[in-house]
């Protein structure tokens, strides 16, 4: 029962692996915070899906981590809440699929927000909920990457780019955080989410090439992430890769 009574903010929590996230440590004991920039009513809908096995107290908080003055005002929230945070998941993101060889394609709006999204949102979290991880006796930090980062092979550029940059960021921040606050990333092959729906043939091609023969589900993730954070103590700016072999091609 080491996630019991911790308290877990994931962000981008209301489906998809964020949410499997969220079940995996409700189910043993977290206090978990479901972020999205989507309506209360999607998030109250989240909250139901978490077993309170142990009484736990679970939250949503709606705030767009694009936009810097929801960070702040998510943290504070969080701080009058429960005082403290012991793991905060950067899991939110976005994509568009556009083929790499389609520049034109890939327009300034969208890859701003990719970077505002999985980069820049993901700093200010970190640096908005310094304080409260500080706090805790055993904090830590867990960035969702995706095997794009070592690969350059996704969704379209600006995404591999991000994805790189975050998993370069993770180890720039457990140099700077350390021996206090852990951080680490988990990097994912693609997985089986509503964000792939329509991506059929990519899919199919996807899984050819896979040594395992299938895509990971948001719960293969969950569970990484879950080992990383309550069982991997001596791990700090290190890359897991969930991707069922993926990455070997």
């Amino acid at each position: 029962m080491k996630a019991k009574g911790k308290i877990i903010l994931i962000t981008g929590s209301t489906r998809g692996i964020g949410r499997a996230i969220s079940v995996r440590f409700a189910e043993a004991g977290a206090n978990v915070i479901v972020n999205s920039s989507k309506s209360r009513s999607q998030g109250d809908a989240a909250l139901t899906k978490l077993p309170r096995i142990f009484g736990q107290k679970h939250s949503f908080i709606q705030a767009d981590i694009t936009e810097p003055l929801h960070i702040s005002r998510m943290m504070k929230e969080i701080g009058k809440k429960y005082g403290r945070l012991d793991i905060l998941v950067n899991n939110a993101g976005i994509t568009k699929f556009i083929k790499h060889s389609e520049l034109n394609g890939l327009t300034p709006d969208l890859f701003d927000a990719i970077y505002k999204t999985h980069l820049r949102g993901s700093f200010l979290c970190v640096k908005e909920a310094l304080p409260l991880l500080k706090r805790s006796k055993a904090a830590q930090v867990i960035n969702i990457a995706s095997i794009a980062a070592i690969t350059a092979v996704g969704s379209n550029i600006a995404y591999c780019a991000m994805k790189a940059a975050l998993v370069n960021m993770t180890m720039s921040t457990a140099r700077a955080l350390a021996p206090r606050i852990r951080v680490n990333a988990v990097s994912p092959g693609l997985t089986e989410t509503d964000l792939i729906k329509g991506w059929g043939s990519y899919k199919a091609e996807q899984i050819k090439k896979t040594p395992l023969r299938r895509l990971g589900t948001p719960e293969d993730i969950a569970e990484a992430v879950f080992v990383l954070a309550t069982s991997l103590n001596y791990m700090t700016g290190q890359n897991i890769v969930v991707d069922g072999g993926r990455s070997l091609e």
